[in-house]
């Protein structure tokens, strides 16, 4: 039987530009999350570093930079690659080693500094998480792949703008109470319908920014660490699935088959009811993926997620709230970054820390969280003791 395992300690920076360098900034949130844990840097037994381009900055190879950072240079450490669900990937595979016996403590590190690059060059990065030969080097970018998901699902379930919309005015209010957060600032429905569109139907407001950041999650074998000074979560199921790279190869196009089968499993996992989660962060790089992902994962019916969002029933104060972190829409993405970020804002809320944003229940939550166009996806759920 795996060990009941926690995320003992979080930490995260403010997401934006970033003057330190990734290392730097990598560094002194794992210290962070480990003071906040309450345990010594000596207790880690591996650390799991989550970097897709790291070559931005010249540097691969992160892990024994932060290792050495942190005075612990003799503790093994290997760098998790999978596009913008790379910390989740990371903490999946913390889990499984704590879970499973191996070590009693790991560290979960996700970084990304791209700001220092022309907004060309920083493209040209994320455009190698897709097929390159296949879409990115024949001009699919990812405003462009989405928004043909977002197309496909209007024409089906007849998803309108002003839905896209409440999504990205509901996320911007979060952010907005959110010191984490890139973007600080309140938008309107006027402000996101007079913005400029980008990939139709999707606008400037609809796109997640390009950002800076770093976040760092200890993950303990609960039996090791019985009086912790913090509400651990309890992580209750870590789930990971795969699907078709390429979009034109897909039979659908309106859902995410890995989110699909990840949440399936992650539900079997926790052997927890859909109706038991009293919030979630779900990977909205983009408006149209939050609602897809609500779907995907059973919370609500297919084409249904658009009305309940601008009914309200996603708000921070309703009756499911959704990334009241501002999610990637607002918070930002800092691509290897953001998966650990969701467990901060999970930490954050468990731990009564988030301030005005703080949601109503918190006993069951979910992080979802998916690499490029849904090839990758992670889902894990965490409870209390």
């Amino acid at each position: 039987m795996p060990r009941e395992t926690w995320v003992l300690g979080a930490a995260s920076n403010r997401f934006g530009k970033m003057k330190e360098t990734g290392r730097e900034a990598a560094s002194r949130v794992a210290l962070e999350a480990i003071q906040t844990a309450g345990i010594e840097p000596k207790d880690i037994g591996y650390t799991f570093v989550a970097n897709a381009f790291g070559l931005a900055e010249r540097q691969a190879h992160v892990g024994p930079l932060i290792n050495t950072a942190l005075g612990i240079p003799e503790v093994p450490s290997c760098t998790i690659e999978s596009a913008c669900s790379s910390s989740s990937a990371a903490l999946h595979e913390a889990y499984v080693h704590v879970a499973g016996g191996f070590h009693d403590a790991a560290l979960v590190v996700g970084v990304e500094k791209l700001s220092h690059l022309d907004t060309l060059t920083a493209t040209s990065y994320f455009a190698i998480g897709a097929d390159y030969p296949f879409e990115s080097h024949n001009g699919a970018t990812f405003p462009g792949l989405y928004a043909t998901i977002a197309n496909a699902h209007m024409r089906r379930y007849g998803t309108q703008t002003e839905q896209l919309g409440a999504v990205a005015v509901k996320n911007h209010a979060n952010a907005a109470l959110n010191p984490h957060a890139h973007f600080q600032k309140p938008i309107t429905m006027e402000t996101y319908l007079g913005s400029p569109v980008i990939a139709s139907p999707l606008r400037l407001y609809d796109c997640c920014p390009f950002s800076d950041g770093a976040a760092a999650l200890v993950v303990v074998a609960a039996e090791k660490f019985p009086n912790p000074r913090t509400e651990p979560l309890v992580i209750r199921a870590s789930t990971r699935a795969g699907s078709i790279a390429d979009m034109h190869d897909r039979p659908e196009l309106t859902g995410l088959p890995a989110s699909q089968r990840a949440s399936h499993l992650a539900f079997q996992q926790a052997k927890v009811e859909r109706s038991q989660i009293d919030f979630m962060e779900v990977h909205d790089c983009f408006t149209i993926a939050e609602l897809v992902a609500l779907e995907d994962m059973g919370f609500f019916p297919r084409g249904e997620a658009g009305t309940a969002t601008a009914e309200g029933l996603t708000a921070r104060d309703g009756k499911l709230p959704v990334n009241p972190s501002g999610g990637l829409k607002a918070k930002g993405h800092p691509v290897s970054a953001t998966g650990a970020s969701q467990v901060v804002e999970i930490f954050e809320q468990f731990n009564q820390l988030a301030g005005k944003r703080q949601v109503p229940k918190t006993g069951l939550a979910l992080a979802h969280n998916v690499g490029a166009t849904g090839s990758s996806a992670s889902v894990h759920i965490f409870g209390r003791r």
